[in-house]
This record gives C-alpha cells, structure tokens and sequence, in this order.
C-alpha cells in the first residue's frame, strides 16, 4: 500500500536579487535557513527581522510545520528580507490548503497589517547609473565662463571651389558670439571642434546677423559671382535666415541624446550657410530672395528639463524663461519638470504664464518644488495654479511633487478650471484617501479623460473608493493605471466595478495591489464588454487560482487584439492551467507573456507550452521561480524556439536539473541570445521538495508526467 503524500507547500519571497525558497511540510516547529537553525541566523543585528512573522503570529502557529528555507543572491539585508517574506508566504499557502480557510484568513489580516511586504514582493530597485556621471543623477558640474570654441568649416554647403576663401562660423568666448570671417588666414591652421553650449545668447544671435549682412553686402569671392545686396535687404535676409536656422536647430536638440548641443549647433551653422549661399545665387533683384514665408513652422515645445536636476531663482529664471516673452511666439507645450522653483523664480514665472495660458494646451509641472521647505512649495503651486487659471489643457503632469491634501487643494484654482483634460498624470504624489476625494471634487469634468495615472501613491480602499468615482465619469477612458497604490479588496472590487463603464480601455496597469481573489472575480465581470484592450498588467494582485480562473474565462471571448499578458505573482497553481491555456491559446496577437513567480509546476507550464505553438507573433515569455523541473523547461523551450520573431525566455529561479539545463541550452544553440540567464536556477531544489516522499527514478517520473499531460490535450 501507497504511503500518504506528504502535507507540503513551497513558497518563494523576493527582495531585490535575493530569492528565498522555503518548503513547509507537517512537522514539529523546525525552522532552518540554509541547514541552519533560525536562531543562528546572520547577520546578528537584523536577526529579529526574520522573526517577525513568527513574533506576529505566536510559535504556536508553526508548532504543526517544519520549514527548510534556501535563500542566495542579493545582500545580507535582501536575503533577510526575502526570507521573511517566504516564510509568511507558506505559512498562508499552508493553512489554506491543509488546515482552513477562516486561519488563513486571520493569519493573513495580522501579516498584511504590519507590513504587506511580507506577503507581496517588493517591485523597487536601485536606479542604475547613468553615461556620464558618477551616479543615476549625478553629473559633474560646469562653469558657464569656460572658454569654449568651435568652428564649422562650410565645404558641405559651399562649392569647394569657393567654399575655402569665402567665410566660416566661430564661436569664442572673448566674442561671445557666432563671428562670419574670411577663412585664407585659418586654411594653415585649422581649429578642432569641441564642446559647447545650446542655445546661443541673443547677443550671438545679432553678431550673427551683422556679420551675415556684411557678407550679403561687401565684396567677396561670391558676391563678385553673384552681385551684392543693399544694406537693407541684405539685413532683411540675414535676420530671415537666422530665424530659420535656430528653429531647424532647436528642433534638432530636443532629439540629441545626450543634449549636449553640439549636432544642433553644427546644424545652425549648415542651415545659415546653406541659405546665405541661395540668397546670393538669387540676387537682388528677385523677390525669391526671401526665405521665410508666412508659412514657416515656429516652436511649439518650451522644455527646461533636460540636464541635472537644479534650483531656480529669480535670476536665472529670468534667463530660462525668456523665449516665452518673445511677442508672437507660438508656444502651446511647455515643460518646466526636473527645475525646483524657488519663490523668486515663481514670481517670474507668473506674469509670463498668465500671458501664455490662453495658447498653452499642455503643462509639465511635475518634480517642479523638489526640496523645497513645505509652505514654500505651497505657495510656489499657489501661484502657478493662479498664473493657469482658465486655460483650456488637453495634458496635465503634475507627478513626482509629493503633494498630499494640501498640494492637490494647492492647484485647486488650476483643476478647477479643466473641462478639456484628455491626459492627467498624479504619479508618486502622495495621493492619500483625502488626496484622491480632493481630486475627485476638483475636477469638473471627465467627459473627454483618455489617459489617467495615479501609480505609487498611498491610496488606500478609502482612496480608491474616490477614484473610482472618477472613472466611472471618464467613458472615453483608454489607459488607466493605478498600480502600486496599496489598495485592498474592498477598494478593488469598487475600482473594477467602475471600470466596466470604460469600454474604450487599451491598456490597464493595476500591478502589485491586494485585490485578492474578490478583486479578480469583480475585474472579470467588469472586463466582459472590452473589445479594445491590448495591454493588461496584473501581476501582485494576490488573485490565486479562483480569481485567475474567471479572468481567464472571460478574457477568452473578449479583448480579441491582446499583445500583453502579465499576472506573475498571483500564486497560480496547476490547478488554473487549462483556463489559462485556453485563454492564451485565443489571443493570436499576444507578444509578451508574464507568469512568473507563481506555482505552476511542470504540469501547468507543459498545458502552457502546447497553446504558445500557435502563437505566431509571441515575442518575451517569463516563467520565472515556477518550480518548473527538467521536463517542463524542455517542452516549453521547444514550443517558443522556432518563433521567428521570438526574443527572451526567462525560466530563472526555477528547479531544472544540470542535465536539463543543457538540454534547453542546445535547443537555444543557434540563438543563445533567446534565453535568459539561468544563474538563479537551483538544480537541487527538487531533491529538497521530495526528499520526504517516495519517489522512483527521475527520468521515469517525467516521462510518466509528459505522457499524462499530453493526454489532457488529446
């Protein structure tokens, strides 16, 4: 007679790079991290860290169980931290399977309120560095009298017959300008070109313009050639061609990568010498000569984010908003993110954007009082809020400002204001349950809201209950994402039931809340009627196998043109696979695909790998920390090699043997680039899961699970 299987559970935790992997089986309270006892745990310091779940829950809780947990990767604290986290996970996954759902359901109310960290992973990581500074924002500072010079030889826009004795442009700083000279006496000696700055001042500007008039008009090479100009046509000319040439290169700027301005200035010298050259090829006498007609394209976008992170005063205020006080400027973009305002600076500001706001159809306010002392910041929105007043915004970004109640209130004469709003954006603002029910009463209208964006804020249910209210008024509503916003079950269900009134939804981020299985069964009903959807982000949502389940059988008959999948995270067992399957193997679009961190087994995953063969146009797919064994990891790695277009298979983290390792690697011998790294991949974990259980040869067992699986399909 068979002996009874084993009570066991295996449950993972992760944190940053460290991942912990704790198997739970019947036993008498034995705990042991990496064949160490608990109490033995290092560093010594962060020791009741790991202890938390056990100080929260009382041993008696783990009196029944004995937990081997295996944890690498990361730092001394993400291990901790990831070993916390697995522990609380399978006692949870314990109590539901083998004891009852009411203590699962007490244990998990006492975890999730002292800290949700332990049963939901952790999304944040470090901000990596950054080309050209030493850290993610950093970046060296520089003098802005540091002696700059650069020269633009014109052979390109030039005959090389004439190009070497008419003119050349230099910049230097004992000029502080662009300077138009004869280039006999530099043919010899050559000057290299070298960094500068953009924008030119508006005194380079008019240097400019003077010397490019005295070429139209005095004689030279080419204008004994073509003939010269008046005076005063020559001055026309040149001011036309100057304008030109600094709207072509300002708009080659906002494209440079790094925005150091050096192809814009390279650009501004081509264009001026270009049209310098067909002005004089025209000659006085034709009206041709003009070179900018009404119809010229002016800026639209005034940007002051690119570069470091900095502090704005009156003074340089004054300097960066300038083009905004030219007299027919056609601004109607205006960025001023990545800039703190300081009092002064605002002050400056607020003449100009009262001027401006009846033109301005999008604002960037967003990381604009960084650093600054709480009344201050309130003040400076005050009067950017006051300084909007009445302007009719199509684009609103007001994230990354720490708001909170008294922020939102803060732009409360600016929200008023906004009937118009298609796109708005309060990201890592701090937006609490008060915050939200403010913007809920702020705003007047929805009716035209096509993007909305509350991700990273403290939210909460009482908070989602507020913004709930402001989607259900937003039909026209195509990318919402509320994502990372601590909401619960109650506030789920409510944001779900709102959602089913936005049937034009193309993509919807609600990643790494505690909807819980409610939240799924409350999200499926409410996504039956969207045929529009292409993109849907769940992952972290604690939905388990019965909320997965109904989202899949309904994602199955609709949202025809998905492209992306993501529900990693969610404790999806086997048990879920064939829903899953059938609902996968019906989206013919689908590119990417995101299962990992959950619980699927060779068993799921091989139902997986039999629909993802007729998925023509799949491109990324992750099942990472799955438990998935030899057998598992060979049938998928053979249903997603051939794709044509197919780029990453991540199946990291997972218990394939050495030997089945090395058969996924051949199968991805021609296109090694195709499978992720498997450095996480722990080739004895599946010794550890069974060492307790009789089990016959390995080999056999798969094939015998393969043959079954196949069955299923047939």
């Amino acid at each position: 007679m068979a002996a009874p299987p084993i009570k066991s559970v295996q449950c993972f935790g992760r944190k940053k790079t460290a991942v912990a992997v704790t198997y739970c089986k019947e036993g008498r309270g034995l705990i042991k991290i990496n064949g160490c006892p608990i109490e033995l745990v290092e560093p010594e310091i962060l020791r009741f860290k790991a202890y938390e779940p056990i100080l929260l829950l009382g041993r008696h809780r783990f009196a029944g169980v004995d937990m081997r947990i295996r944890v690498k990767g990361g730092g001394h604290t993400s291990q901790i931290y990831a070993i916390r986290q697995s522990i609380a996970k399978a006692l949870v996954a314990y109590y539901q399977k083998f004891v009852d759902e009411q203590s699962k359901k007490e244990i998990k109310d006492i975890l999730v309120r002292y800290d949700r960290t332990l049963l939901v992973a952790d999304p944040r990581r470090c901000e990596p560095k950054k080309f050209g500074g030493r850290g993610a924002r950093a970046r060296p500072k520089r003098s802005t009298h540091s002696r700059l010079r650069f020269e633009f030889s014109l052979h390109h826009s030039i005959p090389s017959s004439s190009a070497s004795s008419f003119f050349s442009l230099t910049f230097c700083s004992e000029t502080k300008g662009f300077v138009v000279m004869d280039t006999t006496s530099l043919d010899a000696k050559r000057r290299p070109f070298s960094l500068k700055m953009w924008p030119p001042s508006q005194n380079t500007r008019r240097v400019l313009v003077e010397r490019m008039t005295n070429n139209l008009s005095t004689k030279s090479i080419l204008t004994e050639k073509y003939g010269t100009l008046s005076k005063e046509e020559a001055e026309e000319n040149a001011k036309q061609i100057e304008d030109v040439a600094f709207v072509a290169a300002d708009q080659k700027y906002e494209k440079e990568p790094d925005g150091d301005g050096s192809s814009a200035v390279h650009c501004y010298a081509r264009e001026c010498s270009k049209m310098l050259l067909e002005v004089l090829k025209k000659g006085s006498s034709s009206k041709e000569s003009k070179v900018v007609s009404d119809s010229t394209p002016k800026q639209t976008l005034f940007d002051i984010s690119k570069g470091t992170r900095a502090f704005i005063e009156a003074e340089e205020a004054e300097k960066l908003l300038s083009p905004l006080k030219e007299p027919g400027n056609a601004y109607t973009k205006i960025c001023f993110s990545n800039r703190s305002f300081g009092l002064g600076a605002a002050r400056v500001a607020e003449p100009i954007l009262i001027s401006l706001k009846n033109q301005l159809k999008e604002v960037d306010l967003s990381d604009f009082i960084a650093g600054r002392p709480e009344a201050e910041a309130l003040e400076v929105i005050n009067i950017f809020a006051a300084a909007l007043e009445g302007s009719e915004l199509r684009f609103l970004d007001l994230s990354n400002n720490a708001l909170g109640e008294k922020g939102v209130r803060a732009f409360g004469a600016l929200l008023k204001s906004q009937s118009c709003l298609e796109e708005l954006y309060l990201m890592n603002d701090g937006i609490s349950e008060e915050a939200a029910q403010a913007v809920h009463k702020l705003i007047p209208s929805m009716d035209k809201l096509k993007i909305l964006h509350f991700h990273n804020n403290m939210t909460g249910n009482e908070g989602a209950f507020a913004i709930s209210k402001i989607v259900k008024h937003s039909s026209l509503l195509e990318d919402f994402r509320c994502s990372s916003t601590r909401v619960g079950s109650e506030g789920g269900v409510a944001l779900c039931e709102a959602l089913g009134t936005c049937t034009h939804l193309k993509k919807l981020d609600l990643r790494d809340n505690m909807f819980g299985v409610e939240g799924g069964i409350a999200l499926s009903r409410a996504l039956s009627k969207h045929e529009h959807l292409k993109e849907i982000y769940l992952s972290y949502l604690n939905l388990e196998d019965e909320g997965v389940v109904a989202l899949a059988n309904v994602l199955k008959e609709s949202a025809p043109s998905l492209e992306v999948l993501d529900i990693a995270g969610n404790d999806i067992t086997a048990k879920a696979a064939p829903a899953l399957a059938a609902c996968i193997g019906a989206k013919t679009l689908l590119t990417q695909l995101n299962l990992g961190e959950n619980e699927l087994k060779d068993e799921g995953t091989i139902q997986i790998s039999q629909v993802l063969e007729g998925l023509s146009q799949l491109k990324e797919v992750d099942l990472n920390t799955n438990s998935i064994r030899r057998a598992g990891a060979r049938v998928l790695a053979q249903a997603v090699v051939q794709k044509p277009d197919f780029k990453l298979l991540n199946i990291n983290g997972n218990f394939i043997s050495d030997d089945g390792i090395d058969e996924v690697k051949a199968l991805f011998k021609k296109s090694p680039h195709m499978l992720g790294s498997l450095d996480e991949n722990d080739p004895e974990g599946e010794d550890d899961a069974e060492d307790d259980e009789e089990s016959g040869d390995d080999e056999g067992n798969e094939d015998v699970l393969e043959s079954k699986l196949k069955n299923l399909g047939s």
